[in-house]
């Protein structure tokens, strides 16, 4: 199948590893030009050269920080000024640490307010005037599993993220009529660093190892696994594509049937 990529632009943050780089090579290997972006610089060369190795598509990489206004305007600058248009962007950023809630402070909580929602808000920002300009985009936000089943010792994300699947439905509201799309993954448990970092955390919380606790979690998987990058990825990018085109306003879980509830 064609997904009509070949020539679009799409822009993936928080792509120097995990499911943002595996989103950022499914781009590429569809043959749009893709931008990716990171806080890490050495990470984010890796990454770019990695995907212009496995694919010969070109690839802007940019140095960005979400919670940074600046520094996102940049971003969507830079990759105005590289290839003149903005077809899809990929809000992508590390999720909160985990926690519970009488573990914080409300520092932390604007900290992942700051991250988690206000990333998205200033790369939408950013990013729609020119979608507008050009006659449509799309834009894919990636939350978690737990906006529709929360998960224990993750309160800033099962709280946060469920403002970003608020912000996006209502932007698709409003930006239906100028041919923006806009829609919501929520990965399942992936096998990525993030995931292996919240095993770890709640595997020291009971007692018991990282192998027992991801055990446990496969355990409640109806597929029996975790899934791979490459499968999250591969949804993204037919979500975002022209595929995809009546495609919007949904919030569609890829978690191997671990959520529960039928909506």
């Amino acid at each position: 199948m064609d997904l009509g990529l070949r020539g679009k632009v799409a822009v993936v943050t928080g792509s120097s590893k995990g499911l943002g780089k595996a989103v950022a090579l499914a781009f590429a290997r569809e043959g749009a030009k893709v931008a990716i972006s990171a806080r890490g610089q050495e990470a984010l060369r890796t990454a770019a050269r990695e995907i212009r190795e496995a694919t010969g598509v070109e690839v802007l990489a940019t140095t960005c920080d979400v919670t940074i206004p600046e520094s996102v305007n940049g971003l969507v600058e830079d990759v105005m000024s590289e290839y003149g248009r903005l077809d899809i962007l990929v809000t992508n950023a590390s999720g909160p640490p985990p926690a519970r809630f009488l573990e914080l402070k409300p520092e932390d909580w604007q900290a992942a307010v700051e991250l988690t929602l206000m990333g998205v808000v200033r790369l939408c920002y950013a990013a729609l005037p020119h979608m507008r300009r050009q006659g449509g985009g799309s834009i894919v936000s990636m939350t978690s599993f737990t906006v529709k089943q929360p998960e224990q010792n993750l309160v800033l994300s099962n709280s946060i993220r469920l403002a970003v699947v608020g912000l996006t439905k209502t932007l698709a509201n409003e930006l239906g009529k100028d041919n923006i799309r806009m829609n919501t993954i929520c990965p399942g448990w992936t096998r990525t660093q993030r995931v292996d970092q919240l095993i770890r955390d709640r595997a020291a919380r009971q007692g018991i190892t990282a192998e027992q606790e991801a055990e446990n979690i496969t355990g409640q998987i109806p597929l029996g696994r975790m899934g791979r990058p490459e499968e999250i990825a591969n949804v993204v990018v037919f979500l975002a594509s022209p595929a995809a085109s009546y495609v919007h306003g949904v919030t569609l879980q890829v978690d191997g049937g671990l959520v529960k509830g039928v909506m």
